[in-house]
């Protein structure tokens, strides 16, 4: 279990307070999907999604680079 998981609505860290998913969390996630990648961009696609309706101000390329565009 992580301490760095995402503060809602503001899509912070609740382990650090920087935007989530933290650098700590990209991680984390890279080692835990580690041998599942589609499975990984499924999950983090979905919190795009998430994260868009609770941040409707947010311009959408960024939220596409912070929640897909760091994945391998």
């Amino acid at each position: 279990m992580t301490d760095h998981g995402p503060v809602l609505p503001v899509w912070t860290c609740a382990g650090c307070g920087s935007p989530w998913p933290c650098p700590t969390r990209r991680r984390e996630l890279l080692a835990e999907y580690d041998r599942a990648p589609v499975s990984l961009s499924i999950y983090m696609a979905s919190h795009l999604v998430s994260a868009a309706q609770d941040m409707g101000w947010a311009p959408a390329g960024a939220l596409h680079r912070r929640f897909l565009g760091w994945l391998p």
